[in-house]
Protein backbone atom coordinates (compact mmCIF):
# COMPACT_ATOMS: atom_id res chain seq x y z
CA UNK A 1 0.00 0.00 0.00
CA UNK A 2 1.41 3.22 -1.00
CA UNK A 3 1.71 6.74 1.56
CA UNK A 4 2.76 10.27 0.75
CA UNK A 5 5.09 11.86 2.43
CA UNK A 6 5.74 15.63 2.58
CA UNK A 7 8.57 18.51 3.65
CA UNK A 8 6.52 21.31 4.43
CA UNK A 9 7.26 24.90 4.19
CA UNK A 10 7.88 25.30 0.17
CA UNK A 11 5.76 27.84 -1.86
CA UNK A 12 3.97 26.78 -4.88
CA UNK A 13 4.45 28.15 -7.91
CA UNK A 14 3.92 27.48 -11.20
CA UNK A 15 1.28 25.90 -13.81
CA UNK A 16 -1.04 23.01 -12.50
CA UNK A 17 -2.47 21.41 -15.68
CA UNK A 18 -5.88 20.60 -14.51
CA UNK A 19 -7.20 16.55 -15.06
CA UNK A 20 -11.06 16.49 -16.79
CA UNK A 21 -13.51 15.85 -13.94
CA UNK A 22 -14.20 12.23 -12.25
CA UNK A 23 -17.72 13.34 -11.08
CA UNK A 24 -18.47 14.21 -14.82
CA UNK A 25 -16.49 11.20 -16.27
CA UNK A 26 -17.89 8.63 -14.24
CA UNK A 27 -22.02 9.76 -15.68
CA UNK A 28 -20.44 9.60 -18.97
CA UNK A 29 -19.45 6.60 -19.15
CA UNK A 30 -22.44 5.13 -18.02
CA UNK A 31 -23.97 7.15 -21.11
CA UNK A 32 -22.53 4.48 -23.28
CA UNK A 33 -24.71 2.06 -22.20
CA UNK A 34 -27.62 4.28 -24.15
CA UNK A 35 -26.68 3.29 -27.36
CA UNK A 36 -25.43 0.68 -29.57
CA UNK A 37 -23.54 2.83 -31.68
CA UNK A 38 -19.73 4.49 -29.84
CA UNK A 39 -19.34 7.21 -27.48
CA UNK A 40 -15.76 8.63 -27.42
CA UNK A 41 -14.39 10.64 -24.34
CA UNK A 42 -11.53 12.62 -24.48
CA UNK A 43 -10.18 14.27 -21.46
CA UNK A 44 -10.65 11.22 -19.75
CA UNK A 45 -8.37 11.28 -16.13
CA UNK A 46 -6.82 8.50 -15.04
CA UNK A 47 -8.05 7.69 -12.07
CA UNK A 48 -8.88 4.35 -9.78
CA UNK A 49 -13.06 5.44 -10.02
CA UNK A 50 -12.55 5.30 -13.64
CA UNK A 51 -11.31 2.01 -13.69
CA UNK A 52 -13.34 0.15 -11.06
CA UNK A 53 -16.48 2.00 -13.89
CA UNK A 54 -14.69 0.62 -17.05
CA UNK A 55 -14.82 -2.78 -15.36
CA UNK A 56 -18.47 -2.31 -14.52
CA UNK A 57 -18.99 -1.96 -18.09
CA UNK A 58 -16.90 -4.72 -19.57
CA UNK A 59 -18.46 -6.93 -17.49
CA UNK A 60 -21.91 -5.60 -19.31
CA UNK A 61 -20.52 -6.17 -22.37
CA UNK A 62 -19.00 -2.78 -23.38
CA UNK A 63 -15.49 -2.99 -25.94
CA UNK A 64 -13.59 0.21 -24.35
CA UNK A 65 -10.86 1.01 -26.56
CA UNK A 66 -8.17 3.35 -25.09
CA UNK A 67 -5.44 2.69 -27.77
CA UNK A 68 -5.15 6.53 -29.03
CA UNK A 69 -5.62 9.11 -26.78
CA UNK A 70 -8.95 8.77 -26.26
CA UNK A 71 -11.25 6.36 -25.10
CA UNK A 72 -14.11 4.66 -27.01
CA UNK A 73 -16.99 2.65 -25.54
CA UNK A 74 -19.09 0.38 -27.69
CA UNK A 75 -22.31 -0.84 -26.28
CA UNK A 76 -23.65 -2.59 -29.05
CA UNK A 77 -22.81 -6.07 -27.66
CA UNK A 78 -24.32 -5.80 -24.08
CA UNK A 79 -25.24 -9.11 -22.97
CA UNK A 80 -25.48 -8.72 -18.96
CA UNK A 81 -27.71 -6.27 -17.46
CA UNK A 82 -26.54 -7.40 -13.88
CA UNK A 83 -24.05 -5.19 -11.79
CA UNK A 84 -22.59 -7.12 -9.04
CA UNK A 85 -21.79 -6.25 -5.55
CA UNK A 86 -18.45 -6.94 -5.88
CA UNK A 87 -17.70 -3.68 -8.21
CA UNK A 88 -20.53 -1.45 -7.27
CA UNK A 89 -19.46 -2.07 -3.78
CA UNK A 90 -16.30 0.06 -5.10
CA UNK A 91 -17.71 3.04 -5.80
CA UNK A 92 -21.49 4.58 -4.93
CA UNK A 93 -21.41 6.42 -8.61
CA UNK A 94 -21.42 2.51 -10.29
CA UNK A 95 -25.54 3.03 -9.39
CA UNK A 96 -25.48 5.34 -12.37
CA UNK A 97 -26.05 1.86 -14.67
CA UNK A 98 -29.65 1.47 -13.60
CA UNK A 99 -31.56 3.67 -15.64
CA UNK A 100 -29.41 3.44 -18.89
CA UNK A 101 -30.00 -0.68 -18.48
CA UNK A 102 -33.75 -0.32 -17.79
CA UNK A 103 -33.92 2.66 -20.71
CA UNK A 104 -32.45 0.47 -23.42
CA UNK A 105 -32.70 -2.85 -22.63
CA UNK A 106 -35.94 -3.19 -20.00
CA UNK A 107 -34.54 -4.50 -17.34
CA UNK A 108 -31.30 -4.16 -14.91
CA UNK A 109 -30.22 -5.62 -11.38
CA UNK A 110 -27.76 -3.36 -9.19
CA UNK A 111 -26.60 -3.98 -6.16
CA UNK A 112 -26.67 -1.53 -3.70
CA UNK A 113 -24.07 0.37 -2.90
CA UNK A 114 -22.12 -1.25 0.00
CA UNK A 115 -24.72 -3.72 -0.59
CA UNK A 116 -26.55 -1.72 2.53
CA UNK A 117 -30.28 -0.85 2.71
CA UNK A 118 -32.09 2.35 1.30
CA UNK A 119 -32.89 3.90 4.33
CA UNK A 120 -32.01 7.65 4.18
CA UNK A 121 -29.31 7.00 1.69
CA UNK A 122 -30.00 9.01 -1.82
CA UNK A 123 -30.18 6.09 -3.72
CA UNK A 124 -33.92 5.72 -3.08
CA UNK A 125 -34.54 8.45 -5.56
CA UNK A 126 -33.25 6.96 -8.37
CA UNK A 127 -36.06 4.40 -7.75
CA UNK A 128 -38.45 6.44 -6.93
CA UNK A 129 -38.28 8.63 -10.19
CA UNK A 130 -37.55 5.32 -12.62
CA UNK A 131 -41.23 4.45 -10.71
CA UNK A 132 -42.50 7.46 -12.01
CA UNK A 133 -41.05 6.61 -15.50
CA UNK A 134 -42.76 3.48 -15.48
CA UNK A 135 -40.00 0.61 -13.79
CA UNK A 136 -41.46 -1.94 -12.01
CA UNK A 137 -38.50 -1.91 -8.89
CA UNK A 138 -38.06 -5.30 -6.31
CA UNK A 139 -35.48 -5.05 -3.32
CA UNK A 140 -34.15 -8.34 -2.58
CA UNK A 141 -30.58 -9.81 -1.64
CA UNK A 142 -28.79 -6.58 -1.54
CA UNK A 143 -30.09 -5.64 -5.14
CA UNK A 144 -32.19 -3.33 -6.93
CA UNK A 145 -34.22 -5.29 -10.06
CA UNK A 146 -36.09 -2.81 -12.23
CA UNK A 147 -38.15 -3.69 -14.78
CA UNK A 148 -39.83 -1.95 -18.25
CA UNK A 149 -40.05 -4.72 -21.03
CA UNK A 150 -42.42 -2.54 -22.56
CA UNK A 151 -39.90 0.68 -22.29
CA UNK A 152 -40.10 3.57 -19.70
CA UNK A 153 -43.16 6.49 -20.65
CA UNK A 154 -42.65 9.89 -19.41
CA UNK A 155 -43.43 11.61 -16.76
CA UNK A 156 -42.98 14.19 -13.71
CA UNK A 157 -40.89 13.78 -10.89
CA UNK A 158 -39.82 16.82 -8.34
CA UNK A 159 -36.89 15.63 -6.46
CA UNK A 160 -37.98 16.36 -2.96
CA UNK A 161 -34.14 17.48 -2.38
CA UNK A 162 -31.02 18.14 -4.92
CA UNK A 163 -29.07 15.15 -6.04
CA UNK A 164 -26.94 14.62 -8.74
CA UNK A 165 -26.57 11.03 -8.99
CA UNK A 166 -30.43 10.72 -9.49
CA UNK A 167 -30.43 13.89 -11.45
CA UNK A 168 -28.15 12.10 -13.93
CA UNK A 169 -29.71 8.71 -13.64
CA UNK A 170 -33.05 9.69 -14.68
CA UNK A 171 -31.86 12.34 -16.86
CA UNK A 172 -30.19 9.61 -18.61
CA UNK A 173 -33.34 6.74 -18.44
CA UNK A 174 -35.67 9.98 -19.93
CA UNK A 175 -33.49 9.94 -23.03
CA UNK A 176 -35.04 6.45 -24.07
CA UNK A 177 -39.15 6.84 -22.56
CA UNK A 178 -42.01 7.25 -24.67
CA UNK A 179 -42.83 10.88 -24.81
CA UNK A 180 -41.57 13.89 -22.42
CA UNK A 181 -40.48 13.60 -18.78
CA UNK A 182 -40.44 16.97 -16.81
CA UNK A 183 -37.63 16.46 -14.02
CA UNK A 184 -37.63 19.54 -11.23
CA UNK A 185 -35.53 20.32 -8.54
CA UNK A 186 -33.02 18.87 -10.52
CA UNK A 187 -29.28 18.98 -9.74
CA UNK A 188 -27.29 22.36 -11.35
CA UNK A 189 -23.38 21.32 -10.72
CA UNK A 190 -21.38 21.55 -14.52
CA UNK A 191 -20.83 17.80 -14.42
CA UNK A 192 -25.22 17.09 -14.96
CA UNK A 193 -24.48 20.29 -17.79
CA UNK A 194 -22.00 18.15 -19.21
CA UNK A 195 -23.80 15.10 -18.91
CA UNK A 196 -26.47 17.13 -20.51
CA UNK A 197 -24.86 18.17 -23.62
CA UNK A 198 -23.22 14.79 -24.39
CA UNK A 199 -26.43 13.54 -24.30
CA UNK A 200 -27.64 16.25 -26.86
CA UNK A 201 -24.59 15.27 -29.36
CA UNK A 202 -25.98 11.64 -29.12
CA UNK A 203 -29.71 12.60 -30.23
CA UNK A 204 -31.06 13.45 -27.02
CA UNK A 205 -33.67 16.23 -27.00
CA UNK A 206 -33.36 18.01 -23.82
CA UNK A 207 -34.48 21.95 -22.37
CA UNK A 208 -33.79 23.48 -19.48
CA UNK A 209 -29.96 22.28 -19.64
CA UNK A 210 -28.31 24.45 -16.48
CA UNK A 211 -31.61 25.27 -14.85
CA UNK A 212 -33.44 23.34 -12.39
CA UNK A 213 -35.98 22.14 -14.95
CA UNK A 214 -35.34 20.12 -16.95
CA UNK A 215 -37.95 18.60 -19.98
CA UNK A 216 -36.77 15.48 -21.85
CA UNK A 217 -38.30 14.21 -25.10
CA UNK A 218 -37.60 11.10 -25.54
CA UNK A 219 -35.94 9.28 -28.42
CA UNK A 220 -35.86 5.85 -30.10
CA UNK A 221 -32.10 5.38 -29.98
CA UNK A 222 -29.00 7.16 -29.40
CA UNK A 223 -26.10 8.38 -31.89
CA UNK A 224 -22.36 8.21 -31.85
CA UNK A 225 -21.10 10.93 -30.54
CA UNK A 226 -17.38 12.49 -29.45
CA UNK A 227 -17.10 14.63 -26.07
CA UNK A 228 -14.72 16.25 -24.13
CA UNK A 229 -14.92 15.58 -20.12
CA UNK A 230 -15.18 18.87 -18.59
CA UNK A 231 -12.20 20.34 -16.03
CA UNK A 232 -12.64 18.72 -12.80
CA UNK A 233 -13.31 22.30 -10.53
CA UNK A 234 -12.68 20.30 -7.22
CA UNK A 235 -9.41 19.74 -8.22
CA UNK A 236 -9.10 23.17 -8.97
CA UNK A 237 -10.11 24.23 -5.95
CA UNK A 238 -8.02 21.92 -4.03
CA UNK A 239 -4.93 23.77 -6.06
CA UNK A 240 -6.30 26.86 -5.45
CA UNK A 241 -6.22 26.76 -1.89
CA UNK A 242 -2.61 24.79 -1.80
CA UNK A 243 -1.32 28.40 -3.49
CA UNK A 244 -3.02 29.81 -0.42
CA UNK A 245 -1.83 27.39 1.82
CA UNK A 246 1.60 28.17 0.80
CA UNK A 247 1.73 31.64 -0.20
CA UNK A 248 2.12 30.53 -3.13
CA UNK A 249 0.99 31.62 -7.16
CA UNK A 250 -0.18 29.44 -9.20
CA UNK A 251 -2.30 28.95 -12.49
CA UNK A 252 -4.56 26.45 -13.42
CA UNK A 253 -5.17 25.56 -17.41
CA UNK A 254 -8.05 23.84 -18.08
CA UNK A 255 -10.56 24.84 -15.44
CA UNK A 256 -13.91 27.51 -16.17
CA UNK A 257 -14.01 30.42 -13.41
CA UNK A 258 -17.61 30.12 -13.55
CA UNK A 259 -17.62 26.79 -12.34
CA UNK A 260 -15.73 27.98 -9.02
CA UNK A 261 -17.74 31.17 -8.31
CA UNK A 262 -18.33 30.46 -4.55
CA UNK A 263 -15.61 29.04 -4.21
CA UNK A 264 -13.44 31.74 -5.50
CA UNK A 265 -15.54 34.59 -3.75
CA UNK A 266 -14.90 32.42 -0.37
CA UNK A 267 -10.87 32.25 -1.26
CA UNK A 268 -11.22 36.02 -1.87
CA UNK A 269 -12.70 37.21 1.13
CA UNK A 270 -9.49 34.85 2.74
CA UNK A 271 -7.56 37.33 1.20
CA UNK A 272 -6.53 35.83 -2.42
CA UNK A 273 -6.27 37.36 -5.81
CA UNK A 274 -8.08 35.50 -8.19
CA UNK A 275 -7.92 36.41 -11.98
CA UNK A 276 -8.62 34.45 -15.63
CA UNK A 277 -5.91 33.81 -18.06
CA UNK A 278 -6.01 32.44 -21.39
CA UNK A 279 -7.09 28.92 -20.46
CA UNK A 280 -7.96 29.14 -16.97
CA UNK A 281 -7.59 30.80 -13.62
CA UNK A 282 -4.61 32.24 -11.78
CA UNK A 283 -4.59 32.26 -8.05
CA UNK A 284 -2.12 33.95 -5.27
CA UNK A 285 -2.08 35.11 -2.03
CA UNK A 286 -2.66 38.57 -1.81
CA UNK A 287 0.08 40.80 0.87
CA UNK A 288 -2.57 40.91 3.71
CA UNK A 289 -2.15 36.97 4.21
CA UNK A 290 -4.76 34.84 5.44
CA UNK A 291 -8.15 35.60 7.02
CA UNK A 292 -10.50 33.13 8.04
CA UNK A 293 -13.75 33.28 6.34
CA UNK A 294 -17.04 31.62 7.26
CA UNK A 295 -18.17 28.97 4.86
CA UNK A 296 -21.60 27.16 4.41
CA UNK A 297 -22.09 24.18 1.80
CA UNK A 298 -24.58 23.80 -0.46
CA UNK A 299 -25.71 22.67 -3.92
CA UNK A 300 -24.25 24.23 -7.21
CA UNK A 301 -24.06 26.82 -7.36
CA UNK A 302 -23.16 27.21 -3.64
CA UNK A 303 -20.00 26.16 -2.03
CA UNK A 304 -18.95 22.36 -2.66
CA UNK A 305 -19.07 19.87 0.03
CA UNK A 306 -16.42 18.15 -1.83
CA UNK A 307 -13.96 21.30 -1.00
CA UNK A 308 -15.35 21.47 2.88
CA UNK A 309 -12.14 19.32 3.98
CA UNK A 310 -9.71 21.75 1.91
CA UNK A 311 -11.00 24.78 2.97
CA UNK A 312 -10.92 23.73 7.03
CA UNK A 313 -7.25 22.63 6.45
CA UNK A 314 -6.52 26.19 4.90
CA UNK A 315 -8.52 28.08 7.57
CA UNK A 316 -6.70 26.03 10.03
CA UNK A 317 -3.57 28.43 9.41
CA UNK A 318 -5.70 31.84 8.52
CA UNK A 319 -5.77 34.81 10.93
CA UNK A 320 -8.94 34.55 13.10
CA UNK A 321 -11.23 31.96 13.14
CA UNK A 322 -13.86 30.70 10.37
CA UNK A 323 -17.36 28.58 11.10
CA UNK A 324 -17.34 25.55 8.75
CA UNK A 325 -20.80 24.27 8.17
CA UNK A 326 -22.07 21.08 6.43
CA UNK A 327 -25.21 20.65 4.75
CA UNK A 328 -24.81 17.89 2.22
CA UNK A 329 -23.56 15.10 3.85
CA UNK A 330 -23.51 13.70 7.47
CA UNK A 331 -20.32 12.48 8.83
CA UNK A 332 -17.93 14.55 7.21
CA UNK A 333 -15.82 15.78 9.37
CA UNK A 334 -13.75 12.66 9.68
CA UNK A 335 -10.22 14.82 8.83
CA UNK A 336 -10.39 16.97 11.90
CA UNK A 337 -8.94 14.29 14.51
CA UNK A 338 -5.99 14.09 11.53
CA UNK A 339 -5.81 17.61 11.08
CA UNK A 340 -5.57 18.17 14.97
CA UNK A 341 -2.59 15.85 15.11
CA UNK A 342 -0.64 18.14 12.59
CA UNK A 343 -1.82 21.39 15.46
CA UNK A 344 -5.03 22.65 13.98
CA UNK A 345 -7.36 23.81 16.19
CA UNK A 346 -10.92 22.98 15.42
CA UNK A 347 -14.16 22.28 17.35
CA UNK A 348 -17.45 20.52 15.62
CA UNK A 349 -20.37 21.29 17.01
CA UNK A 350 -23.07 18.99 15.09
CA UNK A 351 -23.07 19.80 11.72
CA UNK A 352 -20.17 23.00 12.23
CA UNK A 353 -17.10 23.01 13.11
CA UNK A 354 -14.91 25.88 14.53
CA UNK A 355 -11.86 26.81 13.21
CA UNK A 356 -9.21 28.78 14.96
CA UNK A 357 -6.08 29.84 13.29
CA UNK A 358 -2.47 28.72 14.84
CA UNK A 359 0.77 30.04 13.76
CA UNK A 360 1.86 26.94 12.31
CA UNK A 361 0.41 23.32 11.82
CA UNK A 362 3.35 20.82 12.47
CA UNK A 363 3.97 17.42 10.67
CA UNK A 364 2.90 14.18 11.62
CA UNK A 365 1.84 10.47 10.54
CA UNK A 366 -1.72 10.68 9.44
CA UNK A 367 -4.93 8.19 7.79
CA UNK A 368 -7.07 9.43 5.17
CA UNK A 369 -10.07 8.63 5.60
CA UNK A 370 -11.88 9.57 2.26
CA UNK A 371 -11.16 10.80 -1.04
CA UNK A 372 -11.65 14.51 0.08
CA UNK A 373 -10.17 14.33 3.58
CA UNK A 374 -6.97 13.20 1.97
CA UNK A 375 -6.62 16.02 -0.02
CA UNK A 376 -6.95 17.91 3.20
CA UNK A 377 -4.14 16.17 4.50
CA UNK A 378 -1.96 16.99 1.76
CA UNK A 379 -2.38 20.86 1.96
CA UNK A 380 -2.01 20.67 5.70
CA UNK A 381 1.12 19.09 5.11
CA UNK A 382 1.92 21.43 2.45
CA UNK A 383 2.45 24.26 5.25
CA UNK A 384 3.21 22.13 8.13
CA UNK A 385 6.79 22.69 10.04
CA UNK A 386 8.51 19.31 9.33
CA UNK A 387 7.67 16.00 7.64
CA UNK A 388 4.39 14.49 7.18
CA UNK A 389 3.29 10.89 6.31
CA UNK A 390 -0.47 10.62 4.51
CA UNK A 391 -1.12 6.74 4.66
CA UNK A 392 -4.20 4.90 3.04
CA UNK A 393 -3.84 7.22 -0.13
CA UNK A 394 -5.90 4.59 -2.39
CA UNK A 395 -8.69 7.46 -1.28
CA UNK A 396 -6.22 10.16 -2.89
CA UNK A 397 -6.04 8.08 -6.11
CA UNK A 398 -9.75 7.46 -6.54
CA UNK A 399 -10.05 11.40 -7.55
CA UNK A 400 -6.85 13.02 -8.29
CA UNK A 401 -4.94 12.31 -10.96
CA UNK A 402 -0.88 12.77 -10.34
CA UNK A 403 -1.11 14.88 -7.39
CA UNK A 404 2.38 14.04 -6.38
CA UNK A 405 3.62 15.02 -9.64
CA UNK A 406 2.14 18.33 -10.26
CA UNK A 407 3.13 19.95 -7.02
CA UNK A 408 6.48 18.56 -7.09
CA UNK A 409 6.84 20.75 -10.49
CA UNK A 410 5.58 23.50 -8.85
CA UNK A 411 7.80 22.95 -6.14
CA UNK A 412 6.75 21.07 -3.67
CA UNK A 413 8.66 18.98 -1.35
CA UNK A 414 6.28 15.80 -1.94
CA UNK A 415 6.71 11.82 -2.71
CA UNK A 416 5.07 8.30 -2.90
CA UNK A 417 6.61 5.47 -1.98
CA UNK A 418 5.61 1.89 -0.07
CA UNK A 419 4.73 1.23 3.04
Amino acid sequence: MDQIVIEGGNRLSGKIPVSGAKNAALPLMAACLLSDKPLTLTNLPQLADISTMSQLLEQHGVQIDASNGAAVFDAADVDNTVAPYDLVRRMRASVLVLGPLVARFGEAKVSLPGGCAIGTRPVDLHIQGLEHLGAEIDLDGGYVTASAPNGLTGGKFIFPFVSVGATENLMMAATLAKGETVLSNVAREPEVTDLAECLVAMGSKIDGIGSDTLAIQGVDTLNSAEHSVVGDRIEAGTYAMAAAITDGDVELAGVKAEHLDAVFRALADAGLEIGKTYDGVSVRLGKGGLKGVDVMTEPFPGFPTDLQAQIMALMSVADGAAMITETIFENRFMHVPELARMGANVNVHGASALVRGVDRLTGAEVMATDLRASSSLILAALAAMGETVVRRVYHLDRGYERIEEKLAACGAVIRREKE
